[in-house]
């Protein structure tokens, strides 16, 4: 079963990549997946009904004790050949239904494939957590599926209802799963069921949250709206999703937690109220309805409220014909709807006042539906017959034992047989009748392909009921949980002359009655028409939503950075004197300094810090800023930490450059389009946050009363690493999934600085200049008559800016220096194990020679420097950081083990290497792709964008 989820996951992938060369034939190979499931479940048939249950497990994360747990019993075959056998025959449907122009068609065909095998998870799901897992991804793809025609402003907002919805279901069930979990120690289903307690308070909680996800995933009222709005999608979306896979999953989970909480105070009354008005109004609407698939709609509506009352009656009688019944609905209501997408085709419509005659036309189609609708209203000797007679005959039964809930659940479920009866007439008869004076556009007949699908489904209907004793055996090991009765029921097509089959033939009697006085009918329901519905109530729950969004939004997001600052600091600075209130440990003593230079740095520091608060200049407050990082560095330099030095310095000047870089679209002066409000309110919270500060780090340093861990620290790098720097070693190996997390960090910050620069996109678009020209050119200037020769270009792009902005100093330095930085950054970089150095610093250095590069001979020289683009860098980089990370799993030892050789070099000696370089070669990548992304951000493109407005203004 296992090997099968993995097997959907990957076709998935495989057939969206066929889809370009396959077309619509993709969904031939996407129902290979699907026909191999059906056919191992069938090939497990003989283990299931001879009472064996098949289990398979794999564990996922051991340390928490997670694993995948999966089985398959009576009621998971049943519903895992109903998905994989639907699911299969639905795709071959799809080769004849779309075109190959479909749009999304590969997106679409992967899409249903992955929905096929999480819902074929779901059945076979046995622990809990899998089961929700599995729960949600039908929910997602469906939302997909829903929405494939991109383009409708329908299909799009119905598969957000769709989504949110079951998604709002599925969180309220996953908290009465864990409760059961939790109370049952074990996150298996079987084992939560078998050991239940319908009794305790938190059991009843528990079940009553998980029924909230399984009536919102059957579309139960009053969940009941998002169906019929879900009929936006495709028609092969709605045969298998809304006829024979997703809006079971609700119906499946009741059935499976029924053995053993059908006691649970509440669950049989709150079930049978909530199914029979499901019920009801599902086959009430439904005959009011014109277009044929919105008639199928409300009445899978109706029957999925009928299957709730039966599968939660809570009788060993009303699960073998709720099992049954579940059976014949996938069978029945998935032909329909695929019945409907063949009309749609044949005639460009589905509004059954428009059609005429086509039974006479498509005599194969007609024939097809009537099978599906006798299944549907109880005909013999359909299987539905043989379902309809075994949960009436429940029903009496529980009526005549339970009382007054058991009565409701027999006239409701007459009530509603009724309904199905009168709106299944109205179908037929608006699909196929001859009606006077309508003449629909025809348009080319049906392939045979077309056919295959609905022929076995309604086939299979068929065949089902005459084989009902056989299939009352397959059914009967679910039936059997409920425990033995002395009378037990079994299927049967013919039982005689029962009250069951008086009802039944009452029921069809007045559902023909109710559909010849249709006309009179619907005048009745245009005056009986509620004023407010569900789906208008999920509306107006909406709109409240967005509005108080809109007003929350206006409050709190008021486009002031100020303001934003100071909420910040105000709930910051409260919670942190409420922590230092209630602390019980005061340091005894306060050592203001180590060595006498620290006081003067800083004082500097708090000199350049108070400066550029009075600072009125952008740049003159930047620079002062940045003095208080390099007072830092010689703080770090001081304490023996020439790595922390170097970074800082390193840093300061990459951001002081992106500062600058930023400047240039800002006003010179600060405050010079909006200036400062509230200067005192400012001043206090920026000291007040300033002094609350300096007390967290006193108390912070004088409240440790253990040893700290980084003592151990030199060891551990030397032992454990084979390095001597062990700030390094950290980086890149103790602590290698931080660095992981870091990497990702400045991947999402460049992303996010580009796409708020770039308009259009995001791929490089830096000027090239090709390197042999550019050379050539060079040496022939330089040999030139100096007379008549221009100003030399030391740069490959020198020539590219104009005079004013050319500074032969700066060219010349950047051209003997450039080189130069990047042999330094490389040697950083290698050393950075044992030395000052590492990735981090190496990538800086070298992005720092790119910097002056640009600085020298603008965008163009960037790209002449560069000719790569950064986004190939970043990844490039989070590569090959993730790759040194995980190789040493294939070598069964853990995530980021490093190892060292030594590479002798003869007369030169020898050369010790550790794997965790490669991981540093790693982080030297996405540093430069960083500094390359900011210049070319802040830098090139703003360059780019100034020189089109300098054009536009000319």
């Amino acid at each position: 079963m296992i090997f099968l989820l993995v097997a959907f996951g990957l076709g998935s992938l495989l057939v969206a990549a066929l889809t370009r060369w396959l077309g619509t034939r993709v969904f031939l190979v996407a129902a290979i997946v699907p026909t191999a499931s059906f056919a191992w479940a069938l090939a497990q048939s003989p283990a299931v009904l001879g009472g064996r249950v098949v289990e398979e497990s794999f564990s996922w994360i051991p340390q928490l004790g997670l694993t995948l747990d999966v089985r398959l019993d009576t009621l998971s075959w049943v519903m895992a050949l109903v998905v994989s056998g639907v699911g299969a025959l639905v795709m071959v449907y799809c080769v004849r239904y779309f075109g190959d122009d479909e749009p999304s068609l590969g997106r679409f065909a992967g899409v249903l494939l992955a929905f096929a095998g999480s819902m074929f998870g779901l059945v076979v799901a046995d622990d809990v957590f899998l089961l929700f897992i599995l729960w949600e991804a039908t929910s997602v793809f469906s939302y997909l599926l829903i929405g494939h025609r991109t383009a409708s402003k329908a299909s799009r907002g119905a598969a957000l209802q769709a989504l949110l919805v079951t998604t709002f279901g599925g969180l309220v069930m996953l908290v009465g799963l864990v409760i059961l979990s939790v109370n049952a120690g074990t996150t298996s289903l079987s084992a939560i069921i078998g050991g239940a307690d319908a009794a305790q308070p938190a059991t009843v909680v528990a079940v009553f949250l998980v029924l909230v996800g399984a009536l919102s995933k059957s579309a139960v009222f009053p969940f009941h709206f998002w169906l019929p709005a879900a009929m936006a999608a495709p028609t092969p979306v709605s045969a298998y999703l809304h006829a024979a896979a997703m809006v079971k999953a609700g119906v499946y989970l009741i059935a499976r937690l029924a053995p053993g909480f059908a006691d649970v105070p509440g669950w049989r009354e709150s079930l049978v109220v909530l199914g029979v008005a499901t019920m009801l109004l599902g086959g009430w609407t439904a005959l009011k309805q014109n277009d044929l698939k919105l008639v199928l709609a409300y009445g899978t509506v109706s029957q999925l409220g009928f299957l709730t009352v039966v599968m939660g009656f809570g009788t060993r009688d009303a699960a073998l014909a709720g099992l049954a019944l579940l059976l014949a609905h996938a069978l029945y209501k998935s032909t329909l709807f695929l019945v409907v997408g063949i009309i749609d085709h044949r005639t460009g419509t589905r509004d059954l006042r428009r059609l005429s005659g086509l039974g006479r036309e498509m005599p194969v189609v007609s024939t097809v539906t009537a099978l599906a609708l006798a299944s549907m209203v109880g005909l013999p000797p359909l299987l539905g017959f043989v379902a309809k007679e075994a949960v009436l005959t429940s029903l009496l039964d529980g009526a005549l034992e339970l009382g007054a809930i058991g009565w409701v659940a027999l006239g409701g479920v007459v009530l509603g047989s009724v309904l199905t009866v009168a709106y299944a007439g109205r179908f037929f008869w608006g699909a196929f009748w001859s009606k006077a004076g309508v003449d629909p556009v025809r348009r080319e007949r049906e392939h045979p392909d077309f056919l295959v699908s609905p022929v076995l489904l309604a086939a299979s209907g068929l065949a089902l009921g005459l084989l009902a004793p056989l299939v009352d055996g397959w059914l009967g090991g679910y039936a059997a949980e409920f425990g033995e009765v002395e009378h037990p029921y079994h299927l049967a097509l013919w039982h005689g002359l029962e009250p069951a089959l008086g009802l039944s033939a009452l029921t069809i009697a007045l559902g023909a009655v109710v559909f010849a006085a249709r006309a009179r009918l619907a005048v009745t329901q245009d005056a009986l028409s509620l004023r407010f519905s569900a789906a208008e109530g999920y509306g107006l729950t909406m709109r409240s939503i967005d509005r108080l969004a809109a007003r929350t939004t206006s409050l709190t997001q008021r486009g002031s950075l100020p303001f934003y600052l100071g909420v910040v600091f105000l709930v910051f600075g409260g919670a942190v004197t409420a922590a230092l209130v209630l602390n019980r440990s005061w340091p005894s003593e306060v050592r203001l300094w180590d060595y006498p230079g620290q006081l003067a740095i800083g004082a500097f520091m708090v000199v350049a810090a108070v400066a550029a608060v009075r600072a009125t200049k952008r740049f003159q407050a930047v620079v002062l800023v940045g003095i208080t990082g390099f007072g830092m560095s010689a703080l770090f330099a001081l304490q023996g930490a020439p790595d922390l030095a170097l970074t800082q310095i390193l840093v300061e000047v990459v951001t002081l450059i992106a500062f600058v870089l930023v400047l240039r679209r800002l006003p010179a002066r600060l405050g010079e389009k909006h200036g400062s409000t509230h200067r005192l309110v400012r001043a206090a919270i920026g000291i007040g946050v300033g002094v609350l500060m300096a007390v967290v780090a006193v108390v912070s340093l004088g409240a440790r009363n253990d040893l700290p861990i980084s003592l151990e620290w030199p060891e551990l790098a030397y032992e454990g690493a084979h390095g001597l720097n062990v700030v390094n070693v950290a980086l890149v190996d103790l602590r290698g999934w931080d660095t992981m997390g870091e990497l990702s960090v400045i991947i999402a910050a460049a992303t996010g600085v580009a796409s708020l620069i770039f308009i259009s996109t995001r791929t490089d678009n830096l000027p090239r200049v090709p390197r042999k020209a550019a050379r050539k050119d060079l040496r022939a200037r330089l040999t030139a008559d100096r007379d008549q020769q221009e100003r030399t270009s030391w740069l490959l792009a020198g020539r590219t800016l104009a005079a004013r902005n050319r500074s032969i100093l700066l060219e010349v330095v950047v051209r003997l220096i450039f080189h130069a930085l990047i042999v330094v950054s490389l040697y950083v970089l290698l050393v950075g194990h044992n030395a000052p150095g590492g990735g981090f610093a190496g990538g800086l250095v070298a992005g720092m020679a790119l910097v002056a590069r640009y600085l020298a001979g603008g965008r163009v020289e960037l790209g002449a420097a560069a000719p790569i683009d950064a986004g190939k860098l970043l990844g490039a980089g989070l590569l090959l950081a993730a790759g040194t990370a995980l190789t040493p799993l294939f070598f069964g030892v853990d995530a980021l083990t490093s190892t060292w050789f030594t590479i002798e070099l003869g007369p030169l000696g020898s050369l010790d290497f550790v794997t965790s370089t490669v991981f540093d070669i790693g982080v030297y990548l996405v540093v430069i792709g960083l500094v390359l992304d900011v210049l070319r951000s802040l830098g090139a493109e703003v360059d780019r964008q100034q020189e089109e407005e300098a054009g536009v203004s000319s």
